[in-house]
């Protein structure tokens, strides 16, 4: 492991100045991402700033618009069990349940949940070609081992997905990231956090040198979608294991027809993928597998399989389905499970 210096910041200013004076600065939270990649050599960083002592990014509270804020700091496990997000924005806390283990949800946080890193073969195995982690060597991937792999929003570049639970419900809830860096602060609707790989897969998201994730909020109107939703996380094993397809769905009815749809998918694409044309094809038609069979072809308009990943299309074709079955009939206990009907 490269040798690296350690700053634990005392204050929101002092991590920006760290990040900004230092390229190979590194944040670190909860290290549960990366620790790992350190100890793989896939991440080497020349310094670490350490944020856990800074209460302005802890706690959960009430956003100006009656929403909820969730600090950057807050672990996983908390927003998994908190009292008003389970009222308002249950799909979230569903979500962060599927994820992870009970031990690594404790240390996790949501900051650190946003900005983690691919779980692709070839950028953990730094003795192999790979785009993200070193620009212009080549996607082992593509044309290699790639069952887990994207089929939306793919390059030429990089077929990598976002291995994120927490980031899929984020984006169907129309969240908002807030960044605090050295012009300022700004605010980032989560769609545009992300970003698809292009011809530069190493840039995951949209921060701005010395930027730092500040908090995460969740709009009032999200609290409508309360009563009728459902993470569904199909995977190779029911513990421990990253989405092959995930979807977070979730419906507001008015008798038998569908008022409002938020839909989003994980484990398929760089990001969390969604498409307002599939959402907006479902409003004021019956809640039926008919309807739900039309938006899941629309949001997979456009899916590219690989040698071993074709099987996902169809895969999450079903899982669309099947989630916003779940939805419709108020059932979201089914949180995960690896089989289709």
């Amino acid at each position: 492991m490269k040798r690296f210096s350690y700053h634990r910041a005392e204050t929101l200013a002092d991590a920006i100045s760290h990040l900004q004076a230092n390229p190979a600065a590194a944040i670190i939270a909860g290290g549960t991402n990366l620790v790992d990649l350190m100890k793989y050599e896939v991440e080497r960083p020349g310094e670490l700033v350490d944020l856990t002592r800074l209460d302005e990014l802890r706690g959960i509270s009430e956003a100006p618009d009656g929403g909820l804020r969730i600090g950057a700091l807050v672990p996983n496990s908390v927003v998994a069990y908190h009292e008003r997000i389970n009222a308002r924005y249950p799909l979230l806390a569903h979500a962060v349940l599927a994820g992870a283990t009970p031990q690594l949800r404790n240390a996790a946080t949501t900051g650190g949940n946003l900005n983690q890193r691919t779980r692709c073969y070839y950028f953990n195995d730094v003795s192999t070609p790979c785009n993200k982690r070193a620009p212009g060597s080549g996607c082992g991937a593509i044309g290699g081992i790639n069952r887990i792999h994207a089929i939306l929003g793919a390059s030429e570049d990089c077929i990598a997905t976002h291995p994120s639970d927490m980031c899929v419900a984020l984006a169907a809830l129309d969240a908002t990231v807030e960044v605090v860096g050295p012009d300022g602060g700004r605010e980032i609707a989560f769609a545009d956090y992300h970003r698809l790989p292009g011809d530069e897969p190493q840039r995951d998201n949209t921060l701005r040198k010395g930027e730092i994730v500040a908090a995460v909020t969740l709009p009032w109107e999200g609290a409508a979608f309360a009563d009728n939703f459902t993470y569904l996380k199909l995977r190779d094993r029911l513990s421990y294991a990253f989405a092959l397809v995930s979807v977070a769905a979730t419906l507001q009815l008015d008798g038998g027809r569908i008022a409002a749809a938020r839909l989003a998918l994980g484990g398929v694409a760089h990001k969390p993928w969604r498409n307002s044309e599939a959402e907006d094809a479902l409003v004021g038609i019956p809640a039926d597998e008919t309807a739900f069979s039309r938006a899941a072809d629309i949001l997979l308009t456009g899916a590219q399989p690989h040698e071993h990943n074709a099987f996902k299309i169809d895969l999450a074709r079903r899982a669309i389905v099947r989630a916003l079955s779940q939805a419709a009939a108020g059932t979201p206990q089914s949180l995960t499970d690896k089989r289709l009907a």
